[in-house]
């Protein structure tokens, strides 16, 4: 869980928005889940590697 939150709330700053809008972004399009349990390779990857990915996902859920 710790991990998740950093990696939201650093997504979050990396998009300047607020952790609240972003968890609430990626609630609505179902991918809350998955980021938490990509934690495996969120973890031992670079944050910005994390954050592309997530990127990449939001853009085929638009």
């Amino acid at each position: 869980m710790n991990f998740f939150i950093y990696l939201l709330e650093y997504y979050a700053e990396y998009k300047n928005k607020n952790a609240g809008d972003v968890l609430s972004l990626w609630d609505e399009v179902g991918i809350t889940d998955f980021i938490y349990n990509m934690y495996e390779m969120y973890h031992i990857e670079s944050i910005q590697n994390a954050f592309d990915d997530i990127d990449r996902i939001l853009e085929k859920c638009a």
